[in-house]
């Protein structure tokens, strides 16, 4: 792809469910091994939040930190793989929650972890193309994962929303660049009707997520000119508290570049919003001219890598809405039995 035209993030927000889970607890219930564990802790979505909910949450933070006229958000785009209806659109529900006008364009992504930034992408696109003014990106999941599986340790829920515009002088940061990297590589699916996915466990690092993951970023760094020691923050999908590092390594990225990206010890993998929520941490602490290589990877299996390049209106906008730390912060945590009413793994009909 060629350099992005006149893209800004004017606004950003994430959210995370106050429930978590420990990974102890889980394994108690199983009879795992405790330092086999993939992560400390996950969120859990409480029994009144999905998809939609959490997205509204985090679109609300965006739009007060972006401070835009409504009436001028041309497209709201909702990456998900656990959208609450299998016919009914997650993007429209969204929208009028928000009190945006009908006359925008909607569409739901699924790329599993990469439909986040897949929504950015095409809000980019709508951008730069000049067919609207400004667009509402989402990436948000209540993950899926079966009783005793290994995802199970991981899968969580979150969200992260990105307000997408021309800059205007105030903006958070600007979109520079952006590549995807795909293939057909089947190492995670979920067929019609089934409530879990599955999982080809050998193909998750390799070919899948290590592959991937550093062709994406080999490509951008390659196209961009630039190189690792230009860049500030590298910000990965993040399935378990060790692919990000594993993955720099392979890049030759110090390792504390990474981590104020690295989230996922504490929230989980919330899938389409795991890497957007770590680019919303960074966000959080970043200061204005710093570049930021954000990477998803959606199982399946592709990449998207985008250049952000942080602006003045980063540190004004900043505290107008919580920061990612402290939703963290709030958590409270349940037990195995409670998770599964919270999960709806528990039928009673």
């Amino acid at each position: 792809m060629s350099r992005v035209k006149d893209v800004a993030i004017l606004g950003y927000g994430g959210y995370v469910p106050r429930y978590r889970i420990k990974a102890s607890e889980i394994a108690r219930v199983w009879g795992r091994e405790d330092d086999a564990l993939p992560i400390k802790e996950k969120s859990v979505n409480s029994i009144d939040e999905d998809v939609i909910t959490m997205a509204i949450e985090a679109c609300r933070y965006a739009l007060r930190r972006a401070g835009i006229d409504l009436r001028k958000v041309g497209a709201v785009n909702v990456g998900s793989e656990s959208h609450p209806y299998a016919v009914k659109p997650t993007g429209t529900v969204v929208a009028e929650a928000l009190g945006i006008p009908p006359t925008h364009l909607s569409a739901d992504l699924e790329f599993a972890c990469k439909a986040g930034t897949e929504a950015m992408q095409m809000i980019a696109g709508l951008v730069s193309s000049g067919l609207i003014e400004y667009g509402i990106a989402v990436g948000a999941d209540t993950a899926q994962g079966r009783p005793s599986d290994a995802l199970e340790f991981t899968a969580a829920a979150g969200a992260a929303a990105f307000v997408l515009g021309r800059s205007n002088g105030d903006e958070v940061a600007v979109i520079e660049h952006m590549v995807s990297y795909v293939t057909d590589t089947p190492d995670f699916w979920r067929r019609a009707h089934e409530r879990y996915p599955r999982h080809a466990s050998r193909f998750t690092g390799e070919p899948a997520y290590f592959h991937h993951t550093v062709s994406a970023v080999r490509a951008l760094l390659e196209e961009t000119g630039l190189r690792v020691s230009d860049i500030d923050y590298f910000v990965f999908h993040q399935p378990n508290y060790k692919f990000p590092y594993a993955a720099a390594k392979i890049l030759q990225i110090p390792k504390e570049k990474v981590d104020p990206g690295v989230v996922t010890n504490v929230i989980g993998n919330t899938y389409a919003a795991c890497s957007p929520l770590g680019l919303v941490r960074v966000l959080d602490q970043a200061k204005p001219g710093q570049k930021i290589v954000l990477t998803s990877f959606g199982s399946g299996a592709g990449s998207d890598s985008f250049l952000i390049v942080t602006k003045d209106g980063l540190e004004r906008k900043r505290n107008l809405a919580p920061l990612l730390d402290s939703l963290i912060a709030r958590a409270k945590y349940i037990d195995y039995a409670r998770y599964l009413r919270h999960r709806e793994k528990i039928r009673t009909s």
